[in-house]
């Protein structure tokens, strides 16, 4: 494993993610500052992840077809006019306008997960996607925090830094990091890039174990997403924690979560087949989601989110990285970005659903609707994995 462009990759991701914290929290007070209602805020927070859905398979399948490096670069400058846009914002549209360019551009983590994925060996590539997921979430822990104290001058102010951020990046990526796809091993026809991604994601589903692990992402995503969108809430109506306990109670969660994957995740796959991996995450997942949702106490609370963020960890780290073994290596870069796209429209129907969820019946609910899909999912990839052991890098 090359350690240079591995430590570029992680500090392009760290440096992505740190920016997009910086303007999560306070996304909706400046909508609301321009009179937007909440369903309006919601739609905007959603619209990121929308874009997203349609730009992460087109950058993955250009990547394929033009080199990892070209573009990261014009992704990650689309990012910076997009935290630019942001930061002059003076209407709502051009709010809408800012998180729609970031989140179509936005998608290039799946191009650093192909680029990870070309310059790692199949027995060392979780260990190399898992340091992205650290990164991840390191990123993820320290910037909505610093976001919130940069709000304190204005609203503006967290978008400029999260700029100036995004040029470091773009600097790093033209000065750090060289191309890892030789040429010979780009995708020589010429693929049509339609805007939407359906059927991209259709011929995915179609093909043996690929379509499997993107179901499993998918309504792991969904379960998960749940729990992350809806977690402020639910801990105000289920406990009454403050915003400051409750930020804090996120971050026990992530340093969980960056502690697997950045440390655990290489002798958990030396020790563990990948399959046995994502079935015993899953099963943890859905027992812990359950666990959450009837949570008693905030001490019980505390201990049973620890296994929701081992189970986490694991998961958003294995299933990239089983995916970038079972397709050629000319369709890398595609099918991460199919996957990117799976990922995005989870966190389009999660917020939706879960609020819903609680606001209608209850702050149990959504753990135990997040615990019936995922056994309902469990079962799925038991019958289909053990169909497919051929097909499964052990």
């Amino acid at each position: 494993m090359k350690k240079k462009p591995l430590f570029a990759i992680f500090l392009i991701i760290f440096i992505n993610m740190l920016g997009f914290g910086l303007i999560l929290p306070i996304l909706p007070y400046y909508a609301e500052s321009y009179g937007a209602s909440d369903t309006v805020i919601g739609l905007l927070v959603a619209s990121y992840a929308a874009a997203q859905f349609f730009g992460a398979p087109i950058l993955g399948r250009l990547s394929d077809r033009f080199g990892r490096r070209p573009i990261l670069l014009v992704s990650i400058l689309g990012t910076l006019l997009g935290f630019i846009l942001l930061g002059i914002a003076n209407t709502l549209l051009l709010l809408f306008i800012s998180r729609i360019l970031d989140g179509i551009t936005g998608g290039n983590i799946s191009v650093a997960r192909a680029y990870i994925s070309d310059i790692t060996t199949p027995e060392n590539r979780a260990k190399g996607l898992g340091m992205i997921g650290a990164a991840f979430g390191l990123g993820f822990i320290i910037g909505p925090a610093t976001g919130g104290i940069l709000s304190q001058w204005s609203y503006s102010l967290p978008a400029f830094v999260a700029a100036g951020l995004t040029l470091i990046n773009l600097i790093l990526v033209y000065l750090w990091l060289p191309e890892s796809l030789p040429v010979e091993k780009r995708k020589e026809k010429q693929q049509k890039l339609s805007i939407f991604s359906f059927k991209a994601l259709s011929d995915a589903l179609k093909r043996p174990y690929v379509g499997s692990l993107l179901i499993t992402r998918f309504f792991f995503g969904i379960a998960f997403s749940i729990f992350e969108s809806i977690f402020s809430l639910y801990a105000l109506r289920r406990f009454d924690l403050t915003v400051g306990q409750t930020g804090l109670v996120l971050t026990y969660v992530g340093v969980i979560t960056v502690i697997v994957q950045g440390v655990l995740m290489q002798k958990i796959t030396k020790r563990f087949p990948e399959k046995q991996l994502i079935i015993g995450s899953v099963a943890l997942m859905a027992v812990s989601l359950l666990g959450w949702g009837l949570a008693p106490s905030v001490p019980f609370l505390l201990f049973i989110l620890a296994p929701v963020s081992i189970a986490g960890g694991v998961l958003t780290t294995i299933i990239p990285s089983t995916l970038s073994k079972s397709v050629e290596e000319e369709d890398i870069g595609e099918i991460l970005g199919v996957s990117a796209s799976t990922e995005s429209l989870t966190r389009v129907i999660a917020p939706s659903l879960g609020g819903f969820l609680l606001g209608k019946y209850g702050t149990e609910i959504p753990g135990v609707f997040s615990f019936a899909l995922l056994v309902g999912l469990l079962i799925y990839i038991s019958i289909t994995f053990s169909k497919k052991k051929e097909s499964i890098a052990e």
